[in-house]
């Protein structure tokens, strides 16, 4: 069907800027802030397209195709992970002018005053702040692409609650209050949002993040979905829409994930099969599943226990052997981690007759969840039924702690009610009928 095509989804690493699906609104709104010389901060889970994002911004063609000159700016992009061996202050700074040095191939007087700032030991943001006043003189703007700035909010033992004081306060002295901020654009990203990160705010001083204005990357809309699809080079049916939300919700890495399997068995002329399908996609997100629940703190893992443990008792029917009481009440009570988790891309929240109605995002996230569960031992059960009680009542903790030791003594019956994902996949296999 393809024979000489290139497997046109990405798995793996960042989506390249020509290979860059939708998010047209967030790409506006960046360049908004770029040209009037204000500040963006970025929030969205694991695998959301953070990374590319700040990659697509960064191309010269997109400058361009947004009506802005990239000569005109000197554009920095890195990662805080790249800061090693650990985040500090001095590091960033010092990342930050050697990155500028190198964009300055054509200014050999500013790369020299670099060169001094950065041999003397001299990075911080004064140095930064003359550095913006000599791309000033040169009518030259320097716009930031900061990925995974939640790491400049973890603390460590040379990172103490007082340094990352006074480096997020010196980052938004910079944007605001410094000569400098006229010839200045920052864009960062993070997996939460920044005041949900803050450490404690000075009450007699403003919040260091409110110089930012505030986005979310959300998972794909329908259009979205849509453009990701064009290589299989068929319209979507109402069919596999619902197929594709069930397995993967318009979450970008897992539909790449699903694309890439079946483009890569078309292309060998080869028919995908319902149950192959299932247990390769299975495999080649698992990482991607285990690093989702990691990144969820214990109060978030424990709700989602409780969603699944509440899903699975619908699937079981009359093999229903364990009672949960008041769920939609304990969610209801916790709505702020549920949007917490919802901002992740963990879950996805609808309005039905007039109520919220908490699903997996992934039917697959549900049922990693439950695999947690089953593989409950007797101390982390005990310890599960403590936290539950930040969460529950001690008869609802109960009721908790009967259903996971019910499930890790029933899991064939949990394994048969878990057949769902079959149906979802056959949609997917009939509008890819050869």
């Amino acid at each position: 069907m393809y024979p000489n095509s290139q497997n046109p989804f990405v798995v793996g690493t960042p989506v390249a800027p020509e290979k860059f699906i939708g998010r047209r609104s967030l790409i506006q709104t960046a360049f908004d802030q770029i040209n009037n010389r204000s500040h963006l901060a970025v929030w969205g889970g694991l695998g959301t397209g953070k990374t590319s994002l700040l990659a697509k911004i960064a191309s010269p063609d997109t400058w361009r195709q947004n009506g802005q000159d990239p000569s005109s700016a000197v554009i920095v992009r890195f990662s805080c992970e790249a800061i090693e061996p650990y985040f500090t202050p001095t590091g960033f700074w010092t990342k930050t002018l050697s990155l500028i040095k190198d964009h300055l191939q054509t200014e050999p007087e500013i790369q020299e005053q670099i060169n001094t700032l950065l041999e003397e030991d001299r990075a911080s943001r004064d140095s930064l702040r003359q550095i913006l006043g000599e791309l000033g003189k040169k009518q030259k703007l320097l716009v930031l692409l900061i990925d995974d700035y939640d790491i400049a909010l973890d603390q460590h033992q040379e990172y103490s609650d007082e340094n990352m004081q006074k480096f997020l306060g010196e980052c938004r002295n910079l944007a605001v209050h410094s000569e400098g901020k006229r010839n200045l654009s920052i864009i960062v990203t993070s997996k939460k949002r920044l005041n949900d990160l803050s450490p404690r705010l000075n009450p007699n001083q403003s919040p260091w993040y409110n110089h930012y204005l505030f986005r979310q990357i959300k998972p794909f809309d329908n259009t979205e979905i849509e453009e990701l699809l064009k290589p299989f080079n068929k319209p979507i049916t109402p069919e596999l829409r619902q197929a594709l939300g069930e397995i993967a919700g318009g979450h970008p890495t897992l539909l790449q994930n699903a694309g890439f399997s079946l483009y890569q068995e078309l292309k060998n002329n080869n028919e995908p099969q319902k149950e192959e399908f299932i247990k390769e996609f299975e495999q080649n997100t698992q990482p991607f599943f285990d690093s989702l629940w990691q990144r969820c703190n214990n109060k978030e893992q424990n709700l989602l226990m409780l969603m699944a443990l509440s899903k699975l008792r619908g699937h079981l029917h009359s093999k229903r052997r364990y009672d949960l009481k008041d769920v939609d009440l304990i969610l209801t009570q916790n709505d702020r981690i549920l949007t917490s988790l919802e901002e992740q891309g963990v879950i996805k929240r609808v309005v039905a007759n007039g109520n919220n109605t908490s699903n997996f995002t992934s039917s697959l996230m549900e049922k990693w969840v439950l695999q947690e569960i089953w593989n409950s031992n007797e101390d982390s059960l005990k310890q599960r039924q403590k936290e539950f009680l930040n969460l529950m009542s001690h008869q609802q903790s109960e009721n908790m702690k009967n259903a996971i030791v019910w499930i890790g003594k029933n899991k064939n019956d949990v394994m048969a009610s878990l057949q769902f994902a079959g149906n979802i996949v056959q949609k997917i296999m009939q509008f890819l009928a050869i």
